[in-house]
């Protein structure tokens, strides 16, 4: 069977090496616009902050490692267009400006996707950057060599963790965020002010409700910044984190997708086309916690997905079993996780949500050195199904959202976690977790409000 592959990127890259550890015989061809494979982008504010000492390292691998397993790499070739009835491409080589024709059997769409660019005049500008590549990554780096006043455009994950990064090492920092709170999309409203105040008290400076309208020059090396509140603000560079769109132009009017351009997939990740399957941001996930496509372009969803891929071309065998979206921040010293729906996100999708929070010690009073965490579970009350979870708290408490990520891929309830069986020694929880806890603590609010009507996933 000839298998191509489009893009080496996370997702690309767990397929190619599936295939070929599992299925030798597969003639597998890779088109790569780069020389550089499975960038982690996670990473550049690692590397700002000295925590990673080599932008190199962030590879997890490179196109000579891959024909040694046995690929056809075609690096540094742009796919010019794809022709799904013929199922032919054609590309071009970058350094010899050769267009060559290829054909597949099965065809697996790995093209990520690229730095969505709002609506800013003079965006173009040379000291205006953007953050997801290896060469934009070294830009930012080599740039802030010889500044000093950074100005940060959206207050997502990457955007705060540039904040942290640059305000570590002393630069003045203007964060810049378009809507009332930062991290809105992960975050409530509780936490994201705890994270302003945090941002805040290692002196970044934080724009909420700002928007910015325009980069002008005002020498090579400075720029002016104006905003929709009518405050000026000259700047050494700055660099805009405001989200990624699907990298999906090749496939326009020839494969399905949702608004953002993402590829529609089924449940074994085969696109529109049966013999064109699609993994990691330029497609769809399914979110559990809503039944329902969504874009949410995460490294965690393109490696699974780009596993799965692997082996479907060879028959649908592995069904993907979606996602929470589940994430993790560390900053200044305090740990963030969060899996599933805010509260105000799960109204927003017209859920009967309720919240419930948790702010308490982690482990016994009597244990030296306990501190608080606070956990904001989000649940429905129609059926008591968990919707989410969020945490904060300086002992790096992360990992427990992965038992409540699960809890909400099995469909549990308040009523499952409240009396979920979790170890008990002192060195690190209480009699019962701080999960069964804060679901404890949901199920009375519910019979508090007259809903004692508990719901146990064996049951039903």
């Amino acid at each position: 069977m000839k298998v191509i592959i489009i893009g080496c990127t996370h997702a690309g890259l767990t397929a190619a090496k599936e295939i070929l550890t599992n299925h030798p015989e597969t003639e597998l061809t890779i088109y790569e616009r780069n020389n550089n494979f499975s960038f982690s982008s996670d990473g550049i504010f690692l590397y700002l902050k000295n925590q990673v000492k080599n932008l190199e390292s962030i590879f997890t691998s490179s196109p000579s490692k891959i024909r040694q397993m046995g690929a056809l790499v075609r690096d540094m070739h742009t796919v010019l267009n794809v022709d799904t009835q013929k199922k032919q491409i054609r590309a071009v080589d970058m350094q010899k400006g050769i267009i060559i024709t290829d054909n597949y059997d099965k065809l697996i769409v790995a093209t990520g996707a690229n730095p969505r660019l709002p609506a800013i005049v003079g965006i173009d500008n040379s000291r205006v950057l953007l953050c997801k590549s290896f060469l934009q990554a070294q830009k930012i780096y080599t740039m802030a060599q010889s500044s000093q006043r950074i100005a940060i455009i959206g207050a997502g994950y990457a955007g705060v963790e540039f904040a942290e990064s640059f305000a570590q090492k002393g630069y003045q920092v203007d964060l810049f965020q378009s809507s009332d709170q930062v991290l809105n999309n992960y975050f409530d409203v509780s936490t994201s002010e705890f994270v302003v105040k945090l941002l805040q008290k290692h002196h970044v400076n934080v724009h909420l409700n700002t928007n910015v309208t325009a980069f002008t020059e005002v020498t090579d090396l400075i720029i002016k910044l104006s905003t929709s509140s009518g405050d000026d603000f000259l700047e050494d560079m700055a660099i805009v984190c405001t989200g990624f769109i699907p990298n999906t132009r090749l496939f326009a009017k020839q494969l399905k997708m949702e608004k953002h351009g993402a590829l529609l997939l089924n449940n074994y990740l085969q696109t529109s086309d049966p013999d064109v399957y699609a993994a990691g941001d330029c497609a769809v996930v399914h979110f559990n916690p809503t039944n329902k496509s969504i874009y949410a372009p995460l490294g965690t969803n393109a490696v699974r997905q780009g596993f799965l891929v692997s082996k479907n071309i060879y028959g649908n065998f592995y069904p993907y079993m979606g996602t929470q979206t589940t994430s993790a921040l560390k900053l200044f010293g305090h740990n963030f996780a969060m899996t599933g729906l805010t509260l105000k996100n799960a109204k927003l999708h017209g859920l009967n949500a309720h919240s419930t929070v948790y702010q308490g010690n982690w482990r016994p009073d009597y244990m030296p050195y306990s501190e608080p965490a606070t956990l904001s579970l989000v649940y429905n009350r129609d059926n008591r199904k968990i919707l989410g979870l969020q945490l904060h708290s300086k002992k790096d408490l992360t990992q427990s959202v992965n038992t409540v990520s699960l809890a909400i891929q099995n469909s549990n309830t308040i009523d499952d976690l409240s009396m979920t069986d979790m170890f008990f020694q002192p060195n690190f929880d209480q009699p019962f977790n701080y999960l069964n806890i804060v679901a404890q603590t949901a199920v009375k609010h519910e019979k508090a409000a007259g809903f004692d009507n508990p719901r146990f996933t064996t049951l039903y």
